[in-house]
């Protein structure tokens, strides 16, 4: 996949079938959109291009997690364009214009029905409709995707991330919240004094879940591993930066520099301070019966991964 970070003048492409939107999240009525442009990639084929609108706010996907979801989509080229004054301020019809049909000579833009892009919000799926008359290419407008009667959206998202609430979550997005990194060296205060452990440091960027103790799959080089995870500051030894520290059930490896992807499946506690390290070791070894029992019970998940070596 080709990845384009929009710095100024937008790159040329043609016979593309884009769509548009923040793509924060990646969450179902996105992968409606993504998997238009795909089946039109296959009929037609039309570069499937993803224009994501990014801004400075904290996002539940990194940049380099969203180029790890559509990648393994099969998009072709992700263009990420910062909302700046220039995009926020360019009138609809010039963007249709410019951008859509003269920079990547658009055959196909398919956007949600509540899209709205270009000075004062003013772009609307009907505008590109019209437009596409004009400049020949088609528009396909997708329904919101629906959960009861709520719409799926980022900002519902947000809202059970608060809680901790990652069944939901995952409900919604249609696969597991997670956070993905490089595994770091941590004080080695786990494979000394408790249990090894891979840690991962988040960016600042990053939207993360209450702190605390979570049920997880680490996605590693060599196979999948399932684990209790902590994320929060560590206050019984003491740390003053946020980080996920995961231990791998029946894993020992050498696992620093490696790319990690971590899935949240489930809440277990709030992180706390114990009052010695003793006392923190034998709640960690509870969390890791929780966990444990956790997985023995979700059967059908655990036939769906790969654990251990590849």
């Amino acid at each position: 996949m080709e990845y384009v970070k929009i710095e100024g003048q937008f790159p040329k492409f043609s016979h593309c079938a884009v769509t548009l939107g923040k793509f924060d999240g990646i969450h179902r009525g996105h992968r409606k959109l993504i998997q238009t442009i795909l089946n039109r990639k296959k009929e037609y084929g039309e570069l499937a291009v993803v224009m994501a609108f990014v801004s400075d706010r904290q996002t539940l996907l990194t940049s380099e997690e969203r180029r790890i979801l559509l990648e393994k989509m099969g998009v072709d080229i992700l263009l990420e364009c910062p909302l700046n004054d220039q995009i926020k301020h360019m009138k609809a019809d010039v963007f249709i214009r410019q951008i859509l049909k003269g920079d990547l000579q658009a055959s196909c833009v398919v956007v949600g029905e509540d899209f709205r892009f270009g000075h004062e919000r003013k772009g609307s799926p009907e505008l590109l409709e019209k437009y596409g008359e004009k400049y020949d290419y088609e528009t396909i407008v997708i329904a919101k995707e629906m959960e009861g009667n709520r719409k799926i959206s980022s900002t519902y998202i947000r809202e059970e991330l608060k809680k901790g609430n990652m069944e939901k979550i995952a409900d919604l997005l249609g696969s597991p919240f997670f956070t993905a990194g490089v595994i770091e060296h941590g004080r080695g205060m786990g494979h000394r004094d408790f249990f090894p452990t891979a840690n991962i440091i988040p960016p600042k960027s990053k939207l993360m879940p209450p702190n605390g103790v979570y049920v997880t799959v680490s996605h590693l080089e060599d196979g999948d591993y399932p684990g209790i995870t902590n994320v929060g500051y560590k206050p019984t030894v003491g740390e003053n930066f946020l980080g996920v520290e995961t231990n791998l059930f029946d894993c020992d490896l050498d696992l620093y520099g490696q790319k990690c992807r971590v899935d949240f499946y489930k809440y277990i506690r709030p992180e706390q301070k114990f009052t010695s390290f003793e006392a923190l070791k034998a709640q960690i070894r509870r969390d890791i019966e929780s966990g444990k029992n956790w997985f023995q019970e979700e059967k059908e998940l655990v036939k769906t991964l790969s654990f251990g070596k590849k």
